[in-house]
């Protein structure tokens, strides 16, 4: 990688990171859960969320993760709806803040375009691919991802136990997966996940970019 590139990833990730984890907290305060809140993880402080494997994850690839917020369900009045809003929360920011980022680009393409190969402008693409990784990683419903439990947030509650049952194995099928791939580059990972999002990354490109980069 070129060191240019990855030097500019170190506080795109650490922005990505910290307003994933720092949106999941709000969002449990405002349904009523103090919990992150009283541990000092409602913070903008990017180290307070770092994972190690997660973020050494992100510094070499497209997808990584922080050290979960901790949120308690059944501080909130109606706990279903709570982890969905706050399992959201962490990808949505993502989702919004890559927008931003994109934006922010487009204007500098349009009244700045000399700038536009300087590194200003690789750290806001860059900024742009990281926090859309970010969130369609974590929007996999696989647990402890914020997609499973979206999922059990949209499931009847009949369903749930079943989820839950067939789900079980994924988190240790999924380190294997990563060990694998990462470690012994075995490109098993990267061939399932990779179809699936190169799709979600085109339109966003596609909705924030407008075919203009």
């Amino acid at each position: 990688m070129n060191p240019e590139l990855f030097i500019l990833r170190i506080p795109a990730i650490l922005f990505a990171l910290t307003i994933h984890e720092f949106a999941h907290g709000w969002v449990a305060l405002r349904f009523g859960d103090t919990t992150a809140q009283d541990q000092g993880r409602l913070t903008l402080n990017p180290f307070a969320h770092l994972d190690f494997f997660g973020t050494a994850m992100l510094l070499f690839g497209p997808f990584g993760w922080a050290k979960p917020v901790p949120v308690n369900g059944y501080n909130f009045k109606e706990p279903k709806k709570g982890i969905l809003f706050v399992s959201l929360a962490g990808p949505l920011s993502n989702i919004i803040s890559a927008f931003l980022f994109g934006y922010l680009l487009r204007l500098m393409a349009h009244f700045q375009p000399s700038l536009m190969n300087s590194s200003i402008s690789s750290f806001l693409y860059l900024s742009v691919m990281i926090n859309l990784g970010i969130s369609f990683f974590n929007l996999l419903p696989i647990p402890p991802l914020d997609g499973s439990k979206i999922v059990l947030g949209l499931l009847p509650d009949k369903w749930i136990p079943g989820y839950i049952n067939k789900t079980r194995y994924f988190p240790i099928i999924f380190m294997v997966l990563l060990v694998a791939e990462w470690g012994f580059h075995i490109p098993i990972f990267s061939g399932i996940i990779q179809p699936v999002y190169h799709p979600y990354f085109n339109l966003f490109h596609l909705l924030i970019f407008g075919g203009t980069l």
